[in-house]
């Protein structure tokens, strides 16, 4: 028992250390004084986490501390990523990875760190960086005049961008402490549109297990019909209905699961109930709610 507890620690701080070095390798633009606060925090858990790691014997308390630290760094760059936000536009083809708000193995047994970490870092970066490239050239179309490629790039925009912002609620979709139901003004909102949260979860459940090919299942609000929907999206961007804010989303790309499902996508969406961050979604709710345009 205590040599099983010393590998998960180990695996523990292994998973602390390459959050921390992902933190550091994907926040050093747009630094300032909150920011770079942070990062010394980020940097000296990795120097303690390192530190650990060497030790012969690994004590449960230390873990639990530098959970606790690891919690604290990722409420504070979640913060900063809202005041930025607040702040102000991204500049053109300045968007960032957000850092995860958890370490990679937090969403075990549910989504493997595997997953999670070649998820975030290779697929979402990607979409970065490739949302980032087609801003860039339709901003050099409008410079020059040329815009022999712009059906090119605005398709780039639209796949790129659309990954990018949905993967980015995504993450915050979900928590280790995640679960159970809504409550408040957000689950008498799903039992008025879906009759009951049963309803709810049977339909959006069945909408992102027969997404044909690749995409998403989204619970949306709509400001024209004033009500939720539920609505799928083939790839990104497809097959969908505009003027609707999404407020929770499930990827079923095979790259979300295929590494522990296999080609089992329902078993995936079962156990990703679970995972359900319900405030994050009531807050999206309560923000995207205030939105109503004239109903037709």
């Amino acid at each position: 028992m205590i040599k099983q507890n010393q590998l998960i620690f180990k695996q523990f701080l292994t998973d602390v250390e390459e959050w921390c070095l992902d933190i550091l390798t994907n926040n050093q633009s747009n630094l300032n004084e909150h920011r770079n606060s942070w990062l010394q925090e980020a940097r000296g858990i990795l120097r303690r986490v390192q530190n650990v790691g060497q030790s012969e014997y690994i004590y449960e308390t230390e873990i639990l501390d530098i959970k606790k630290c690891v919690e604290e760094v990722a409420d504070g760059m979640r913060m900063i990523s809202v005041r930025r936000v607040n702040s102000g536009r991204v500049p053109i083809g300045q968007h960032t990875l957000p850092p995860l708000p958890y370490p990679y193995n937090a969403l075990e047994p549910y989504i493997s760190r595997d997953i999670m970490e070649l998820h975030h870092l290779k697929h979402h970066k990607s979409y970065v960086d490739g949302l980032n490239k087609a801003e860039m050239k339709m901003l050099e179309a409008r410079e020059t005049g040329d815009y022999d490629l712009i059906k090119h790039w605005e398709r780039e925009a639209a796949f790129h961008g659309s990954g990018h912002y949905l993967h980015t609620m995504f993450w915050d979709n979900m928590s280790p402490n995640g679960g159970g139901q809504p409550s408040g003004r957000l689950l008498q909102q799903i039992i008025l549109d879906f009759g009951s949260y049963e309803k709810f979860k049977k339909h959006f459940s069945e909408a992102a297990d027969k997404v044909e090919g690749v995409g998403w299942a989204l619970l949306v609000w709509s400001p024209r019909a004033q009500r939720l929907e539920i609505l799928q999206t083939e790839k990104q961007q497809l097959f969908t209905q505009w003027d609707t804010i999404p407020l929770l989303g499930l990827d079923v790309w095979e790259h979300a699961y295929y590494l522990q499902y296999k080609n089992n996508r329902k078993d995936y969406i079962d156990k990703w109930w679970n995972l359900v961050n319900w405030k994050d979604v009531e807050k999206r709710y309560q923000e995207a709610s205030r939105l109503k345009w004239k109903p037709y």
